[in-house]
């Protein structure tokens, strides 16, 4: 699934705006799970939102995140926490195999298309079931199909998905069959969570739903959701009935932690199973932890960009312009020089100490089919003076006090969106100040809990930004073209950074309706070499994931790909599903997230934090905004 690192996945359309939930401040309280005494049982329970109330006890998982829940519906979340927890509630038709990212059997066993390609029929399988005890059928598939077609609230998320859809019909409970208007190569890669027709055909307004009031959730996947409360936590126990086969820890728990430092130190003292960072740890963080018995540091190739976006001056697709975006930034040659007086080789050394690659095109490396970086004629290289030569072109020139100025005299001064709890984003920001400076351009940067209400608003010059990227690309590409765009400034756009270019569109038509691999790569390293010369993404990086588990806690636990991948924030819901607790033997001699659990129910998303309502896209970075 697509998600923006600290924003997250799937959208297409005009989309109304919507109200979502998201943790602004506060440090997460302190979770502590199995073996432990009675004191520090209480503890847990506090952590957990309150006296246990329904018995729960098992082998607990215990996840430290730096990222809050935007939404539980599986139709408005975007954020990277927020669907990987809808990603072990709810089945998708097709998976990703973990070891190569290709398709596999999910909901669906099989799948045919017609000679002409525009007709698709899957076979649903007979053994999946709704935690209530129903039967998953077909018609809960096309159910949710035609809801996201027919209501754009229900097409929030992953509406991009479904704008080529004709009619979805089900003839039998294990039929299904998609009627296209044309051929679409993501058919089997359709990142659409399949929901329950019984229970959802009684909410209203899609664009409010947040699906988080009655518990139990009924769902399909690995994990059912339990309980959750705003601010504190998201409570997930194992699905016994899950048709792959039941999890072996009996509980997971993600929580939230403003401060990574605090999350990595919850980690060496055994009161979190796994720490993810922010959206990664830091070189120090991981340093820190590679000589502490019983923690093992994973660091490999990410599936996430992290780059510099641009206000192109935000517009609705129905023409009216808004936000407050620098006008100087309309003009290609500013923003060319504003890309070329970035070093990505100091943002590599310094900042992430090697745990990155240097950024080029848009899709990270590890997507290798997909993967491009610029001719050598093309590329936009560190070179100051070529900077300061493409400003005094397009008109900012220095005064006697060495600030650019515009002819009407005002300077050249910048404000940058910037993750609070994002250590990269103020270290590179810190740079920035210094290599524009030397320009004469002065920078602000706006580090924020809460970025998406100004970047909704378009009130930004520039922003750091990131996403997830599936194996198919669909979806990250499908954000930049201009039908997804707001409708009107009021409604909720799919839009990552307003972008609206038609060649670019015309490119994404191509690339969708394309079957042959090679053909559709081709077309595809095309568009990322279209956004890459229009200077609107500045991809800096393509960060490892640096994550850290005990190993006193987690026996053993599936990475993606399977030779050298990530952890948290899989293309799907195999960590988690997969991972199988240590032998509980009391030889650690500290408190384990793991074992018998005393005053815990179910697994526990713990979002600690000032939660604010307000109306939200697709906003996080990778922690996308992640």
């Amino acid at each position: 699934m697509n998600t923006h690192d600290q924003h997250g996945r799937g959208r297409t359309g005009p989309r109304p705006r919507r109200t979502r939930l998201l943790a602004a401040a506060g440090a997460g309280a302190l979770l502590l799970a199995s073996g432990l005494a009675a004191p520090a049982a209480s503890a847990a329970q506090r952590a957990a939102g309150g006296d246990d109330q329904n018995g729960g006890h098992g082998h607990v998982l215990t996840v430290a995140v730096a990222q809050s829940v935007d939404s539980l519906s599986p139709f408005l979340a975007v954020r990277l926490l927020s669907t990987s927890v809808g990603r072990l509630m709810y089945e998708y038709l097709t998976d990703y195999d973990p070891k190569d990212a290709h398709p596999v059997p999910g909901l669906a066993t099989k799948w045919a298309a017609s000679p002409d390609k525009l007709t698709w029929t899957y076979t649903i399988r007979g053994n999946a079931k709704w935690s209530d005890g129903q039967q998953v059928t077909a018609r809960d598939a096309a159910w949710t199909f035609n809801k996201m077609m027919t209501d754009t609230g229900a097409a929030t998320a992953n509406g991009s998905f479904v704008g080529n859809f004709q009619k979805v019909t089900a003839p039998s409970p294990t039929q299904l069959v998609i009627r296209l208007k044309k051929p679409q190569a993501t058919m089997t890669a359709l990142d659409v969570p399949i929901v329950p027709q019984h229970v959802w055909e009684k909410v209203g307004d899609f664009s409010k739903f947040n699906n988080d009031k009655s518990f139990p959730i009924v769902g399909d996947g690995p994990f059912v959701l339990t309980d959750y409360k705003p601010d504190s936590y998201v409570r997930l126990k194992a699905n016994k009935d899950f048709w792959r086969g039941r999890p072996k820890f009996d509980e997971l728990v993600f929580r939230y932690y403003k401060d990574q430092d605090a999350a990595v130190a919850a980690l060496r003292k055994g009161e979190v199973s796994f720490v993810a960072g922010s959206p990664s740890l830091t070189p120090a963080q991981a340093a820190s932890l590679k000589g502490d018995d019983h923690v093992h540091v994973n660091d490999a190739p990410g599936r996430r960009f992290y780059a510099l976006a641009t206000n192109p001056g935000a517009q609705a697709k129905n023409g009216q312009k808004f936000g407050d975006g620098d006008p100087s930034l309309l003009d290609e040659r500013v923003r060319h020089a504003l890309f070329v007086a970035v070093d990505r080789k100091t943002v590599i050394d310094k900042v992430f100490q090697g745990h990155a690659a240097e950024g080029q095109g848009y899709i990270p490396p590890r997507f290798s089919s997909y993967f491009w970086k610029p001719a050598a004629g093309q590329e936009l290289a560190y070179d100051p003076a070529k900077a300061a030569r493409l400003l005094d072109e397009a008109g900012y020139r220095k005064n006697a006090d060495g600030k650019r100025v515009g002819k009407d005299g005002k300077p050249l001064d910048y404000r940058v969106l910037c993750h609070a709890t994002d250590p990269n984003d103020k270290a590179v920001g810190t740079y920035l100040k210094e290599w524009w400076g030397k320009l004469g351009i002065g920078i602000h940067l706006d580090c924020l809990d809460n970025v998406t209400d100004p970047w909704l608003a378009g009130k930004f010059d520039l922003a750091f930004d990131g996403w997830s990227v599936n194996p198919d690309p669909d979806f990250v590409l499908s954000i930049h073209t201009c039908g997804a765009r707001p409708q009107t400034p009021k409604d909720t756009g799919a839009t990552d950074d307003f972008i609206c270019d038609k060649t670019f569109d015309q490119l994404y038509a191509k690339q969708l309706g394309e079957y042959d691999p090679a053909e559709r790569a081709d077309v595809v390293k095309q568009m990322e070499s279209r956004l890459y010369d229009l200077g609107y993404m500045n991809v800096m990086a393509y960060p490892n994931a640096v994550e850290a588990y005990r190993t006193d806690q987690i026996k053993s636990i599936t990475t993606m790909p399977a030779a050298a991948g990530n952890i948290y924030g899989q293309d799907g819901y195999w960590s988690w599903w997969s991972a199988a607790p240590a032998a509980s033997d009391g030889s650690s001699g500290g408190s384990s997230s793991t074992g018998v659990v005393v005053g815990i129910v179910a697994g526990v998303v713990v979002l600690a934090g000032v939660a604010v309502l307000f109306g939200m896209r697709r906003r996080s970075t990778a922690e996308d905004r992640e």
